[in-house]
C-alpha cells in the first residue's frame, strides 16, 4: 500500500560520498568538517559565527546558558511549538511562560507580546529571554521583536528549527540582524539534515566563545582562557561546567553536502505548497498565510479545517487519510496543556488564540521529493474525505 509522510529526508549519492569520505578519514568526531559545515552555514545565512551540536533542543540549552538565564529568571516562547522551545528553559533552572499566537501566521503575536511586556513591567516580573518560533518555516515579525527587547531589556533567541533557507525582509533567517542567537535544526523531516543535530548562529563574539566552551564540556585548549600557564601540548582546563553537545564529523558532512541544494530543496517546497494552494482554494479550510516581508522555507504545511462547515471531526478526517496511506500530522498540541506544563500551573484557556488554531490544524505532506503525482493523490483523497 501506498503510504506518503509528511516530511522526509532527502539523500543523493553526493551525501553518501560524502558520508564515506570522513568515515575513510582519520577523524570520525571533533575534526575538520565541523568548523567546515559551521563556517558554510555562517556564511549562507551571513552571520559571523556558527557552533554545530547534537540537536536543537541542545542548541535552545547552550544558547540559554550563554544568555545568562538561570534560577529567578523567567523565559517566554510560543505555546504553538515543540516542547523543547520551553523544556531549554527550564533545563537551566528558570522559570517559563508563554505569548500566545497570531491567528494569521501562528507565530507569536506582538502585539500579545506588547500588552505582556507592559503588565511584567508594572508587576517587576520582566523576561530575560524571549524566544519567538518561526513555525512552518515563515519568519516572526522579529524587527518589532526587536524594538520591544530594547525597550524592556530582554534577550531574543530565534528558534529557527523550521526556517533554514527561508528570508526576512530580504536577509536569511539566522543572520541574527534582530537577535542575539538563531537556532536551527537538522532532524530528518526538516529543510536539510544531519541525521540529528543542530547549530547555533550569532554575531557576537563573546557569546560564540561561551557556546565553544559549553558544548564540550567546559574545557579549553586556549591559553588567553586559563588561569595560568599551560603544562604542555597536552593540557586542557575546565574553565565552566558544561555538556557533550557536540556534532560528529559524520553528521557535519552530511550537513554540508545538504546544504549546497538547499535553494533546490526550498524552491521545490515552493511550488509544492503553490499547488496545494490552488488545488485547495474552494474547499472549507483556512490555507496557511504568507506575511509579504517573509520567504518561508515551508517546512509545513498546515490547514485549518472549518469543522462547523464539515459533518466530521479532525480526528476523523485524520484517520481517513492515514487509512488511504497519506501520514498527515498535527502540529502543534499547545505546550501549556502538556501534562508536565499542567503541573507547573498552566491551564485550558491560558492562550486561546493557540488552543483554537489547535483544535483545527492538520499538517499535509511536505518535501523535496514528494512527486506531483503523490500530491495529487493526496488533494484528491482531502476533496474525497471533507467533501
Amino acid at each position: 500500500m501506498i503510504r506518503i509522510p509528511y516530511g522526509r529526508q532527502e539523500i543523493n549519492q553526493e551525501d553518501l560520498l560524502a558520508v564515506l569520505a570522513v568515515l575513510q578519514s582519520d577523524w570520525l568526531t571533533q575534526g575538520p568538517v565541523i568548523e567546515q559545515f559551521e563556517n558554510a552555514v555562517a556564511d549562507y545565512c551571513g552571520a559571523k559565527y556558527a557552533v554545530a551540536v547534537n540537536s536543537a533542543t541542545s542548541a535552545l540549552h547552550l544558547a540559554c546558558l550563554v544568555a545568562g538565564l538561570g534560577p529567578g529568571d523567567i523565559l517566554w516562547t510560543s505555546p504553538n511549538t515543540f516542547v523543547a522551545s520551553a523544556n531549554c528553559g527550564l533545563y537551566c533552572g528558570a522559570d517559563v511562560d508563554f505569548v500566545d499566537i497570531d491567528p494569521l501566521t501562528y507565530n507569536m503575536s506582538v502585539d500579545a507580546l506588547e500588552e505582556k511586556l507592559i503588565q511584567a513591567a508594572k508587576s517587576g516580573r520582566l523576561p530575560k529571554v524571549v524566544i519567538p518560533v518561526h513555525f512552518a518555516g515563515q519568519s516572526c515579525r522579529m524587527e518589532a521583536i526587536r524594538k520591544l527587547a530594547v525597550q524592556y531589556n530582554f534577550t531574543v533567541i530565534e528558534d529557527a528549527a523550521h526556517a533554514i533557507g527561508g528570508n526576512y525582509r530580504g536577509q536569511k533567517v539566522g543572520a541574527c540582524q534582530f537577535s542575539a542567537m538563531t537556532v536551527f535544526s537538522f532532524h530528518p523531516v526538516k529543510i536539510i539534515t544531519t541525521g540529528e543535530g543542530g547549530m547555533i548562529l550569532t554575531n557576537r563574539a563573546d557569546l560564540y566563545e561561551k557556546l565553544l566552551f559549553l558544548r564540550t564540556h567546559g574545557i579549553t585548549r586556549d591559553e588567553r582562557f586559563m588561569t595560568k600557564p599551560s603544562d604542555g601540548p597536552w593540557y586542557y582546563q575546565q574553565i565552566d561546567l558544561g555538556y557533550n553537545y557536540r556534532m560528529t564529523d559524520i553528521q557535519a558532512a552530511l550537513g554540508y553536502s545538504q546544504l549546497q541544494r538547499i535553494d533546490q530543496f526550498v524552491r521545490r517546497r515552493h511550488v509544492l505548497a503553490a499547488r496545494y494552494d490552488q488545488s485547495l482554494k474552494g474547499l472549507p479550510v483556512t490555507l496557511p498565510w504568507q506575511d509579504p516581508d517573509t520567504y518561508s522555507s515551508w517546512h509545513l504545511y498546515v490547514l485549518r479545517l472549518h469543522l462547523d462547515q464539515l459533518g466530521k471531526s479532525r480526528k476523523q478526517i485524520f484517520e481517513e487519510l492515514r487509512t488511504a496511506g497519506i501520514d498527515v500530522n498535527v502540529h502543534y498540541i499547545p505546550v501549556h496543556t502538556q501534562p508536565y506544563y499542567e503541573r507547573l500551573g498552566f491551564k485550558v484557556g491560558d492562550f486561546p488564540a493557540a488552543e483554537e488554531y489547535y483544535r483545527a490544524a492538520i499538517t499535509l505532506p511536505l518535501y523535496y521529493s514528494l512527486s506531483d503525482e503523490d500530491q495529487n493523490y493526496v488533494i484528491e483523497k482531502l476533496q474525497e474525505i471533507i467533501r
